[in-house]
């Protein structure tokens, strides 16, 4: 079950907040009834972000190995040409 709570609670209530992260659940915390931020243990957030940054990292040596740097519309055309063809598949 999702566990929405009153940022408040992150004041009031840490430890529960903490017992709860601890066990793998995202707290879900909201201000005057609309989300405003997710807690997450470190270890959640360390899933959610290793691939992101090891991706990140390939991409920064290839592009150290590659003298060649294309300007942002070039970069964009070509998203857009690909996105284009795969339309048309």
């Amino acid at each position: 079950m999702i566990n929405i709570r009153p940022v408040s609670d992150l004041r009031n209530k840490f430890t529960e907040i903490e017992q709860a992260v601890k066990q793998g659940e995202p707290v879900y915390l909201t201000k005057n009834g609309y989300g405003s931020m997710v807690v997450l243990s470190l270890e959640q957030y360390a899933v959610l972000t290793d691939e992101v940054e090891r991706k990140l990292d390939e991409a920064d040596r290839a592009a150290s190995a590659d003298p060649v740097r294309l300007s942002e519309n070039e970069v964009f055309e070509g998203v857009r040409k690909r996105i284009d063809e795969h339309r048309t598949v």
